[in-house]
């Protein structure tokens, strides 16, 4: 009872940290990366005590991964006015190769757990292999890095409303319905740059 109550509280400050994040990064601005670290720091203990082994543990790579980019935004004055790009056509070869070996990687890894301790292998491991997709395409300021984050959201809400994250399949349903806003509204951010 303990253990849920403090996931629980750990989960409410998740998501609406989480909702902070989304605000941010629709608006392309740096203060996403801090709260970003916030949120996964929060996530980490919440998503292991519910089975999530590879989502927490993307969350782990997420704090590495928001603090590589929050240094690339800022390694220069203009970087954080860096324009936002639309991702060469070659390299969605590559990453569709490195996302299906990644993918079956991490389902291999959880399967090597006893069913009773990883009961969403499969959603795990897609969720966890689209996020780190995506938190890339993001550090190269990729206007795409909302598509993986649409496959991801959309699974994720399923997932964690079956888990009884209710909080959390809230947050990632908002997510998705951003994902669909934040898509549009960084495309029409790249073309504006390109013009202008």
């Amino acid at each position: 009872m303990i253990a849920f109550i403090q996931t629980h509280w750990q989960e409410i400050v998740g998501t609406l940290l989480g909702f902070l994040y989304l605000y941010y990064e629709l608006k392309a601005h740096k203060g996403m990366f801090p709260t970003g670290i916030l949120m996964s720091a929060f996530y980490v203990g919440v998503l292991f005590i519910s089975r999530f082994y590879a989502f927490a543990g993307i969350n782990v790579y997420f704090i590495f991964a928001q603090s590589y980019a929050w240094w690339k935004w800022h390694k220069n004055p203009d970087q954080e006015n860096a324009p936002l790009i639309n991702i060469p056509a070659w390299k969605w070869g590559p990453i569709a190769i490195v996302s299906g070996v990644l993918f079956a990687g991490i389902w291999w890894l959880l399967l090597q757990v006893p069913k009773e301790v990883s009961t969403v292998a499969w959603g795990d491991s897609l969720i966890t292999t689209l996020s780190i997709v995506a938190i890339w395409m993001l550090a190269q300021h990729y206007v795409e890095q909302w598509l993986p984050l649409i496959v991801a959201n959309t699974f994720s809400v399923y997932l964690f409303y079956s888990q009884g994250l209710y909080p959390t399949a809230i947050l990632y349903f908002v997510y998705l319905v951003g994902s669909f806003w934040g898509y549009a509204k960084w495309a029409k951010m790249a073309k504006a740059k390109e013009k202008g």
